[in-house]
């Protein structure tokens, strides 16, 4: 079974950051693309950065600057760096893989509140 589980998570003023990990399991992580999404309650998941298998990395524009996703395959996780935090980043952080099926972490919160 394909397994992934978010971490890092948690409440932070605006201009802090936070790394977000995602470790995932039961899939040969190396040749899919991975990416981080966010949803906000009454709203669907948005794309916020994905990573290819060889490394072309996409991000949504109101993070350009301030996150950085990476991926170390030897550990399979992703990351999202994530750096100035602010308010309107606050949502539930979703790691997914796109293979033959998309899967999903848990989430993980992230608050970017005084």
């Amino acid at each position: 079974q394909v397994r992934l589980v978010e971490s890092g998570g948690g409440l932070v003023q605006p201009g802090g950051s936070l790394r977000l990990s995602c470790a995932a399991s039961g899939i040969m992580f190396r040749i899919y693309t991975m990416a981080w999404y966010r949803q906000t309650p009454g709203n669907q998941r948005e794309l916020v950065a994905s990573i290819s298998s060889s490394g072309f990395i996409s991000y949504e524009d109101s993070v350009k600057g301030r996150f950085a996703i990476s991926r170390d395959n030897a550990k399979n996780t992703v990351l999202l760096q994530m750096n100035n935090l602010k308010p309107e980043d606050t949502a539930v952080y979703y790691c997914k893989v796109a293979s033959n099926v998309n899967y999903w972490g848990q989430g993980t919160q992230v608050t970017g509140s005084s």
